[in-house]
């Protein structure tokens, strides 16, 4: 998303790390600039400024201006940059010039809302699987977020990458059947029904009737040798 921001900047002139310290000792950062298929440009900017633009709501997605003292004034987006492990400042960013006349190829946050009635209703449990989705566009068409109604949404049920409508010069990159998010019945419910019902308990079997027989034949055996 392109915003009315402009960030100040200066040409350094040389490289490597004493110049790096050189730069955040004064209170700037070392930047690259580079993209639209011209020479990267070795820069020093103010690390609140570009820290302002990461953590605001469009995030990597925003699309600013950057002037460079003596030089140009361009159009870029924040494509990376480099934190201190330890005392978590910013200590490098990469910027890169954006042709406003091409598509670019974005990440978008997508945002879920209202209560889906497999929750509500049914009892059953609401799963997030992705975030977000890839699109192409053209820059000043880049969204902020997409947003998904998940109201009618019953257990077994899900949303899809499909299901986000494209407006535009937009063009869905991400797999079409990738999943968003959904709604599963409880895990207990699910074992409960899935378990299979008691058997009956078996009656005692009959003893063989060729067992019987041969113990009357016995028995009568006995009797005629005591007569």
């Amino acid at each position: 998303m392109r915003k009315d921001i402009t960030v100040a900047a200066e040409v350094r002139a040389s490289r490597g790390k004493n110049e790096a310290r050189r730069t955040r000792r004064a209170g700037q950062i070392p930047a690259i600039l580079y993209g639209a298929y011209q020479e990267p440009v070795a820069l020093a900017v103010d690390p609140r400024e570009i820290l302002q633009i990461v953590h605001s709501s469009t995030g990597y997605n925003t699309i600013f201006n950057l002037a460079v003292k003596g030089g140009e004034t361009t159009p870029v987006m924040v494509v990376d940059h480099q934190n201190d492990p330890i005392k978590n400042t910013l200590l490098h960013a990469d910027l890169k010039r954006i042709d406003l006349t091409r598509r670019i190829r974005v990440a978008i946050p997508v945002m879920f809302a209202g209560e889906p009635k497999g929750v509500k209703q049914q009892g059953g449990h609401f799963e997030v699987v992705n975030r977000e989705v890839e699109i192409e566009c053209l820059p000043d068409e880049i969204p902020e977020h997409f947003s998904i109604d998940m109201t009618e949404v019953l257990i077994g049920q899900s949303k899809r990458a499909s299901d986000i409508p494209m407006s535009g010069t937009m063009k869905l990159v991400s797999v079409p059947d990738e999943l968003l998010a959904h709604v599963v019945a409880m895990r207990g419910e699910v074992e409960a029904a899935a378990a299979p019902e008691a058997a009956p308990a078996a009656a005692p079997a009959a003893e063989p009737e060729v067992i019987k027989k041969g113990k009357k034949e016995e028995e009568g055996a006995e009797e005629k040798k005591k007569k």
